[in-house]
């Protein structure tokens, strides 16, 4: 690997500030400690700060030279409402919270990248450091864009990165298209009319309704979409009744659906929609029907791919910059890359093995009480948006 060498020397120091953010994990658009520690680091090292986007954003602005070219690069800040199962020292001080999907690491290494970017200021334009708040859940992209993101700090293009566990450490994973899926919830409320169980016939009863919905909602995986466009309808709760000898007034039926376009969603939202409320006529019954849509798919723009295909195999080696199989997980970077062209990106963070003695049980994946980032990817985290920022900014656009 290509790592540059005052970030290598950098990495301790940035290693500790990295451990620290770990031991005081804090939830979407409550990560006000974790934004001080940013913006202090940014003032620090003699770049500007703006605060405030999505509530608890911070923006870190280098520039150089006289071009008004301007990228943005991403790191996203807060953790999940998880208690840790880790022991060792720089485990979360707080239970119920934990930085289990490697956010304290996201914004190390773009910490690190910007403390060299301000030393060595090696482009010409503006880079614009974007420590994300809330993208658990919260839409923090969203609200950043909400409150101006784009018109106070005019860019190009946006990049993004999240680590991946079971993907060796110096391997890219990378894709035009889409890399991550929507994700959305739906409520379906059945009213029936409740009765004694041993008199059936004289209520309606909700829940051979409900079997019958969420058996004949697959057919719309099956049926009506195209085969080769990925959608997952998953029904993860039913609730109907309080007694063995009463049947129900009503049953409720929650869960997810994921597709990797907008167009396979609203296919799949007018079609349940549908499914439900016929279904219930045939039964004799009604039904409240909720679909609430959370993040579109995240989906990497053709020529902001190609680029950081190109620069990153300088740095990993070509043969270690890889195809990403798409995940049905989602992540609010889609907003910014609605917004802007742009790249999401994938970076190994092994097998888990890099964790020392204390760690809990289990495997390091992702959303894991016994995760752990591997602070090995803070150099190369660090030299990837370097390399992306110079090449970007001294490459004259077409």
């Amino acid at each position: 690997m290509q790592l540059i060498e005052s970030i290598l020397a950098d990495a301790a120091t940035i290693t500790t500030i990295r451990r620290d953010i770990h031991a005081h994990p804090e939830l979407c658009f409550q990560e006000n400690r974790t934004a001080d520690v940013v913006a202090k680091a940014l003032t620090d090292w003699g770049i500007p700060v703006h605060r405030g986007l999505g509530t608890t954003g911070v923006v870190g602005i280098v520039k150089n030279g006289t071009s008004q070219r301007a990228l943005g690069l991403r790191a996203d800040m807060d953790a999940l409402p998880m208690t840790e199962h880790n022991t060792f020292a720089h485990a979360s001080k707080h239970p119920g919270k934990m930085h289990a999907c490697g956010h304290d690491g996201h914004t190390a290494m773009l910490l690190a990248a910007a403390r060299h970017l301000s030393r060595q200021r090696n482009f010409d334009g503006t880079v614009y450091l974007i420590f994300q708040p809330a993208e658990e859940g919260g839409g923090g992209a969203r609200e950043m864009i909400k409150d101006g993101i784009f018109d106070k700090f005019p860019m190009e293009a946006v990049f993004g990165a999240h680590n991946w566990p079971g993907m060796k450490v110096g391997t890219i994973g990378v894709n035009p298209g889409a890399m991550m899926a929507s994700s959305n919830e739906f409520k379906i409320t059945i009213r029936g009319k409740g009765s004694h169980a041993a008199l059936p016939h004289l209520g309606i009863d909700p829940v051979p309704v409900a079997c019958q919905m969420v058996q004949a909602f697959q057919t719309i995986i099956t049926r009506n979409r195209r085969p080769i466009d990925p959608g997952v309808i998953s029904v993860t709760m039913i609730h109907a009744g309080e007694a063995t000898n009463v049947v129900p007034d009503s049953v409720e039926i929650q869960g997810t659906v994921r597709t990797f376009s907008v167009e396979v969603l609203d296919l799949i939202q007018q079609r349940m929609k549908l499914v439900a409320e016929h279904t219930c006529a045939a039964f004799g019954a009604t039904c409240e029907f909720e679909f609430h849509r959370n993040y579109p798919p995240t989906v990497n723009h053709a020529a902001e791919t190609e680029f950081v295909r190109r620069v990153l195999s300088g740095v990993v080696g070509a043969e270690h910059v890889v195809g990403f199989e798409p995940t049905m997980g989602a992540e609010d970077f889609s907003y910014f890359l609605q917004a802007r062209p742009g790249c999401y990106f994938a970076i190994g963070n092994g097998d888990g093995t890099h964790r020392e003695g204390g760690h809990g049980l289990g495997p390091c994946m992702l959303h894991n009480p016994s995760y752990d980032f591997n602070d090995e990817l803070i150099p190369l985290g660090a030299t990837a948006w370097v390399r992306i920022a110079e090449e970007w900014l001294n490459t004259p656009r077409p």
